[in-house]
């Protein structure tokens, strides 16, 4: 397989698909360094408002790669990356030794998949999922959770600082289980700080001083600051939709069957956003399985009425 391009960052050409809620600042970050990028959504309109920041729009996913040194994907699962790479033409439109980073969060074996089929075209692949939200995207302070070849991830050291903290987690696959764990602990935690806000105002207390009175302490968290702010506030518009949250359990779940693991807190705080999702909660943000906590709990007063 050929290396990957050794020439300086600006020389670079970047292709990004994808630019939705996480992608779109992205990519903004990645030309606010000087990189030149262009950009492709299924939405066009989504691509075209970054026309105004300096990228190049493609009406195309595969005319957007082609060139490309280094080709970002920021896409809902699986399903959605396959067809892009794929089905849409991306695979054939790569140039012999570019670099598919694919940021999206999907399961482990698909992305040992497609780093097999992209090798055998001789296309480098990197599975470099994020955490930190829409706020460490526009902020550039991701950490990016990197699986694959060490040396891949080390020739992109100067792009990924321009999004955030990288780490080389291991093999092909690798940093998708890394994701799948970091939404476990997003995902326990938010039910934690959920349940103890409704204790707190069943107790009497304000939820508001009580998150400010645990701040500083063993309970302190970016959950706590920036999600129990949310729930607080009762703000539940969409940084990380619902659906998408029980997507990735959906995947540890998976993870756990082949590994025959049991692991029960997991398991329940799935279930929790399972039922809040068929109940209209999806595209909430994942911090409003509060609304859920809330109503399940309201419904046991009434029934012990």
């Amino acid at each position: 397989m050929s290396s990957p391009a050794s020439t300086g960052r600006g020389s670079r050409r970047i292709a990004f698909l994808g630019t939705g809620l996480m992608g779109a600042p992205m990519a903004r970050r990645l030309l606010k360094v000087g990189l030149a990028v262009t950009v492709w959504n299924r939405d066009p309109s989504k691509a075209d408002a970054l026309s105004a920041d300096g990228a190049t729009v493609s009406l195309m996913a595969a005319d957007a790669v082609r060139g490309a040194d280094i080709v970002f994907t920021m896409l809902s699962d699986g399903k959605a990356v396959t067809d892009v790479l794929f089905d849409q033409g991306v695979a054939d439109a790569l140039k012999p030794g570019a670099i598919v980073v694919d940021t999206s969060s999907i399961a482990p074996p698909i992305a040992r998949e497609h780093s097999e089929t992209l090798r055998k075209r001789q296309v480098h692949h990197i599975d470099a999922p994020v955490s930190g939200g829409v706020v460490g995207a526009e902020a550039g302070t991701l950490a990016i959770m990197a699986g694959g070849d060490a040396a891949i991830v080390d020739s992109l050291a100067d792009v990924f600082a321009a999004l955030g903290r990288v780490t080389h987690v291991g093999p092909s696959g690798a940093g998708q289980i890394c994701k799948l764990a970091n939404q476990q602990i997003v995902a326990i935690t938010i039910g934690a700080v959920a349940e103890a806000m409704i204790l707190v105002e069943a107790g009497g207390a304000s939820r508001e001083k009580f998150r400010d009175a645990i701040r500083g302490g063993f309970a302190e968290s970016r959950i706590l600051d920036l999600h129990g702010g949310r729930m607080v506030n009762r703000s539940f518009a969409p940084g990380g939709p619902s659906r998408l949250q029980l997507k990735d359990l959906d995947a540890v779940a998976a993870m756990a069957d082949l590994f025959s693991l049991e692991l029960p807190l997991t398991a329940m705080v799935r279930d929790e956003f399972r039922q809040f999702v068929a109940d209209g909660g999806g595209e909430k943000d994942h911090s409003g399985l509060l609304l859920h906590l809330e109503k399940i709990n309201h419904r046991q007063r009434e029934e012990n009425q």
